[in-house]
């Protein structure tokens, strides 16, 4: 199964560009897209949530994903690397059109998805350790790290609420509303919400 893959972030925006695009790829090269994934929804929203998860549960060997760049694929090169490392492992083949990526079974491929995953879990190692070093330094200061007294109601918020000053020192260090609700296991809408509505001007 060959599938074209398509993402805008609004829909101000339109998916034709995208589709004539893997059109004509498939024209000169003399394919045929036997299914169309769209939606339009910001690339930094967890895959698992976007139809985009749901095609990568369905794809098995040799199937094929043809997108216009990988940044429709997602909008960090964290989300990146982990969506083409589940491709790697299910040895389904991820083509891009603009950059001419062509992940496949050849050594190249498998040298790549190799670096994907080790990267990916550096990663996730780098932000476990900051966040123990983050919490430990709030505890050293004196700070509370839980919920404190008085905290806002909002049944939604009050996950998110519980872990405010961690939020904040995660956020303050650079780190993205997407990486940071990975880490307190929280959706990544709520945490940008919660901060925007709470803590942007406090």
């Amino acid at each position: 199964m060959i599938y074209g893959y398509i993402r805008v972030s609004s829909d101000k925006q339109t998916v034709e560009n995208q589709r004539f695009e893997i059109r004509e790829f498939c024209r000169v090269n003399n394919l045929h897209i036997d299914g169309w994934i769209e939606e339009t929804i910001s690339g930094t929203r967890p895959y698992g949530k976007r139809r985009l998860g749901t095609l990568l549960r369905r794809v098995k060997g040799g199937d094929v994903i043809i997108c216009s760049e990988l940044s429709r694929l997602g909008r960090s090169l964290f989300m990146v690397m982990e969506i083409l490392s589940i491709c790697m492992k299910k040895e389904c083949r991820v083509w891009t059109i603009k950059e001419g990526y062509r992940l496949g079974e050849d050594i190249q491929s498998k040298v790549l998805a190799f670096a994907f995953a080790l990267s990916a879990e550096i990663e996730r190692n780098l932000i476990s350790q900051r966040t123990k070093e983050a919490m430990a330094r709030l505890k050293a200061e004196g700070k509370r790290v839980g919920r404190p007294v008085g905290a806002r109601s909002d049944k939604k918020y009050l996950k998110v609420h519980s872990k405010e000053r961690l939020i904040r020192q995660l956020h303050d260090e650079g780190y993205s509303f997407y990486q940071i609700a990975k880490e307190i296991n929280a959706n990544r809408n709520t945490v940008s919400r919660y901060y925007t509505k709470y803590m942007q001007n406090s």
